[in-house]
């Protein structure tokens, strides 16, 4: 994929490309943080070698001058080959998606197995993009987790370059998506004592020049650094600013209790984002997180902006509908690798499927197909839609409400709704995989095929249940069937 000059982050960054470095790694690249990054090593000269659980034409396709190799961080085994030839890494992995219960032991395992091969196959060095915070202020799990990966790698034989940054606002981030949707659907904030803790917030656009910038300096190499934006601010001041922006009226009321699970509970139903993502960063709001001086990066790199600029930039990715990366391009954690509907020894157990013709052009049918799940929601029965998703979210699922990263356009793997991209074929094929709660596997398939010189516009159920739960719940939802697929189709025609 291309990308526009006008839309590349570190345009304006005065550091000089050196693409005679080497080999550049990016782990982490199909993340929030490592999408952005990847384009704009690229655009600046640099030979950049992707890291990804698993290869994918997508991915590949994602980035056409990039090398795409596959490796898990906590299989050693496949390390040597991603390192080999490495002049320097940018290590991004961080297993926060796991929950708060898990991610720990995780980012440990991974950060010594990564530091060991990185040493035997020579890289000279590494940097680390990890998050402020003291160790006697008594981190949270989170926070303690990324100041353990930093020893990890600082205490290797390569040199490392250590970030240190608060939460991210950029369009797309887990931050930014649930203070916007916090604001836009809460009308009354109950505020816990947490909320008066200070933070202070990095944008996208600065983060991603601090990264670029500190390979293109190398005297930065084996340093830590502290990068922010240019305020301290409490959480509650950061939901005030955004109520000012989208202007809405909200009322704050102070309470004692500090209970992160029934805060990110809830909270995880009015926001996108999965309740372990807020549970983890919510249990983090307990500290302090503030850039305390120590080595000051050069201006060349470090021009931060405030709190609202990056919020009025991540509002104007959104309306454009240019939001490259998101939060939930990586959750569940190792989605690529689930079960996938043509891996299946036999088909599915239950196939349901509904069919229209259409006299519409296959790239005007495919367009509107490709916009189900977006702003106007499924087309029709959208409160069936809904229902089905705030269910889910109340037996902590994806829910409905994680939307999608663009409103027109899908690619491999993005999120729609409760669903995920598991094969499309422009004017030809979408098929998506279910991740909400279910006694069972489930697909969803859109076909348009030439039929007597019109195109046949199909909906296919696929579903293959676990147990006798699964029989029961297909026969439940069966006479929806034909009144939900049927109507959907007609919508599709009659949108396109």
């Amino acid at each position: 994929m291309k990308w526009d000059r006008d839309e590349l982050l570190c345009k304006h960054l005065l550091t000089k490309p050196k693409p005679e470095i080497g080999t550049v790694l990016v782990t982490g690249a199909t993340g929030y943080v490592g999408g952005r990054l990847v384009p704009e090593l690229l655009a600046r000269g640099y030979n950049v070698r992707v890291m990804a659980r698993v290869s994918s034409f997508e991915i590949e396709g994602r980035w056409e001058n990039a090398e795409i190799v596959a490796a898990d961080a906590l299989k050693p085994e496949q390390l040597s080959k991603v390192l080999e030839g490495v002049s320097v890494a940018y290590y991004l992995i961080h297993s926060l998606l796991l929950g708060p219960d898990k991610f720990e032991n995780a980012d440990v395992e991974a950060a010594m197995n990564f530091r060991k091969v990185a040493e035997e196959q020579g890289v000279k060095r590494i940097i680390y993009l990890g998050a402020l915070g003291d160790y006697a202020d008594n981190l949270s799990p989170h926070l303690r987790s990324r100041n353990q990966v930093a020893e990890i790698l600082r205490e290797g034989k390569t040199p490392t370059t250590i970030l240190r940054a608060a939460i991210i606002i950029g369009s797309g981030s887990a931050s930014y998506e649930i203070l916007k949707n916090l604001v836009l659907k809460s009308p009354v904030f109950l505020l816990p004592r947490w909320a008066k803790t200070k933070c202070q917030p990095i944008s996208i656009r600065t983060l991603i020049n601090i990264l670029v910038g500190v390979l293109e300096k190398e005297e930065t190499s084996g340093h830590v650094y502290d990068v922010g934006g240019m305020e301290v601010l409490t959480y509650e001041k950061m939901l005030r600013v955004m109520s000012k922006l989208l202007r809405k009226k909200k009322l704050f009321v102070h309470v004692p209790s500090n209970n992160y699970g029934i805060f990110s509970y809830f909270a995880s139903l009015l926001t996108p984002v999965a309740e372990p993502i807020i549970k983890s960063l919510m249990m983090s709001a307990k500290n302090d997180v503030l850039c305390k001086g120590g080595n000051t990066l050069p201006p060349s790199m470090y021009k931060p902006i405030s709190f609202k600029e990056a919020l009025l930039r991540a509002m104007s990715r959104e309306e454009l509908d240019a939001v490259h990366t998101r939060w939930s391009d990586e959750y569940p954690r190792a989605h690529e690798l689930a079960l996938k509907l043509h891996e299946l020894k036999e088909p599915p157990y239950y196939i349901d499927s509904h069919s229209i013709l259409s006299s519409k052009r296959k790239e005007s049918l495919f367009k509107s197909i490709c916009k189900i799940g977006g702003n106007e929601g499924w087309f029709y029965s959208n409160w069936m839609w809904r229902l089905r998703g705030i269910l889910d979210s109340i037996l902590m699922g994806a829910g409905t409400s994680r939307g999608r990263r663009s409103s027109n356009i899908l690619r491999m793997h993005d999120v729609v709704g409760f669903f995920r991209v598991e094969d499309i074929v422009e004017n030809e094929r979408l098929l998506l995989r279910a991740e909400m709660k279910l006694p069972g596997r489930a697909w969803l398939e859109f076909l348009i095929k030439n039929k007597n010189d019109q195109n046949e516009i199909i909906v296919t159920a696929y579903f293959e249940p676990y147990d006798w739960k699964g029989h029961v719940y297909w026969y439940n939802f069966l006479p929806f069937h034909y009144f939900l697929f049927t109507n959907l189709l007609k919508q599709i025609d009659k949108r396109s």
